[in-house]
């Protein structure tokens, strides 16, 4: 297989890690236990009547990204959101890029809680000093589910675009 295939094939398998987000125009980054990433360009498909992002989409990636690094965090058992908790400090617009972060706040045996923050650039050629925060979350989840059978191919999905 030519590098080019395998790009592809990796590209394709990272979108179906989570459809719903990646019909929004989402792509995720980094994925392992310690730190999931991603980032989205705001567009007409994620934003309320006034051209501002979301909030339901705000929730969206901070339940999907809290689950990804949750479920590379149990050793990929099946886990389930039971509390999101979300503040929506300012608006991103039409056009912005924002950049996603989730990081562990307590990894126990059946209960994680991860925290989620999401910032725009207003210059996305120096993403540290034009980082500005539209929203700060923090999910629990259950996590010591057994995955159904029918799951076991997004767990080798997952398994292949992590870093573990």
């Amino acid at each position: 297989m030519d590098r080019s295939s395998s790009s592809s094939s990796s590209s394709s398998n990272k979108e179906r890690l989570d459809v719903a987000l990646h019909s929004f125009g989402f792509e995720y980054g980094e994925m392992s236990p310690q730190r999931v990433t991603g980032r989205l360009l705001v567009n007409p498909k994620c934003v309320q009547p006034f051209k501002v992002l979301h909030g339901g989409i705000s929730a969206l990636i901070s339940e999907s990204m809290a689950s990804m690094g949750a479920h590379l965090a149990s050793g990929l058992q099946r886990v389930a959101g039971i509390q999101l908790s979300i503040n929506h400090v300012k608006s991103a617009h039409l056009g912005d890029l924002i950049l996603a972060e989730a990081t562990p706040f307590s990894i126990g045996k059946t209960v994680q809680v991860w925290d989620v923050r999401i910032w725009k650039l207003s210059d996305p050629s120096n993403t540290e000093s034009s980082k500005s925060m539209v929203s700060s979350s923090r999910v629990t989840l259950i996590c010591n589910l057994p995955v159904p059978d029918h799951a076991k191919e997004a767990v080798e999905n997952l398994r292949s675009q992590a870093k573990l």
